[in-house]
């Protein structure tokens, strides 16, 4: 699945940054502290803690009754799930046009362009809510946006995490449009227990730098997208100059919003 802005990811410290952020937010809260996968514990902690078994599937079941079937339960989910300004923060308000229509698809062309696609068959609903800071005293506006994408099986949306991560290697460097693009992108996968993801069955991060035409210098570019069962949700932001706010923390609000949502929509009754 892929919104008109493409996609991006962190690496390094960055990235560590970012994903110990998510998971110490989210419910599981596994990887909080930030240590890579595979650090060893200080002696202290090691003497003082009980070691518990690793989680080995994400806890959540979907209520079969609740799994959208077609494209009108596909779309009545997405729009239940995106994350709208609200979810963003209090300076957030939509932009114009807000929703994307029913059929939008971008696709990364062979010339890592980005253009207008059709809906895949593997796809029931994709909705993508665009909102923004807008421009003021000086500051550029703050641009973000939300996609959740309702594939018909958890295997079409395992397929879209796979070809979402392999567009970076390929276009490291993306034209979004006119006047727009994303350069150095990275891009690491994180399947559930791996590298603090004990939120999602599936999670890929991605950084890199935003260069609009009416900008100065390059901005921050970040991307997260997670899987739970057959949906996908993705948040994106570009930086602005004047802008200071942290991209990962920004994103980290609307993704959590979306994953609870997702959960709750389609979750079993306990």
């Amino acid at each position: 699945m892929r919104d008109a802005y493409g996609r991006t990811l962190r690496t390094g410290a960055a990235l560590a940054a970012g994903v110990a952020l998510l998971a110490g937010c989210s419910s599981g809260g596994g990887g909080g502290d930030g240590k890579p996968p595979g650090s060893a514990p200080s002696a202290s902690a090691s003497a003082s803690s009980t070691a518990k078994p690793t989680p080995t599937a994400l806890d959540f079941t979907a209520d079969p009754k609740r799994v959208p079937k077609n494209a009108a339960e596909g779309r009545r989910l997405a729009l239940a799930v995106v994350a709208g300004p609200e979810s963003w923060g209090p300076d957030f308000v939509k932009r114009s046009p807000y929703l994307s229509g029913p059929d939008a698809w971008p696709v990364l062309d062979a010339n890592c362009e980005w253009e207008t696609g059709t809906l895949p068959r593997s796809v029931l609903a994709s909705v993508t809510a665009h909102s923004e800071i807008p421009a003021a005293g000086g500051k550029g506006p703050l641009r973000v946006a939300a996609t959740v994408t309702v594939h018909r099986t958890e295997t079409d949306a395992d397929w879209e995490m796979a070809e979402t991560l392999e567009e970076a290697l390929r276009c490291p460097d993306q034209q979004l449009r006119q006047g727009e693009r994303i350069t150095d992108l990275g891009s690491l996968g994180m399947p559930y227990g791996i590298g603090g993801n004990s939120h999602s069955t599936d999670s890929l991060s991605e950084n890199g730098f935003y260069i609009n035409d009416t900008f100065k210098g390059r901005q921050g570019y970040s991307w997260y997208q997670v899987r739970i069962g057959q949906v996908t949700m993705a948040t994106v932001v570009k930086g602005a100059p004047g802008r200071t706010k942290d991209l990962v923390a920004v994103l980290t609000q609307a993704q959590i919003t979306m994953e609870e949502r997702v959960k709750k929509q389609m979750g079993a009754a306990s």
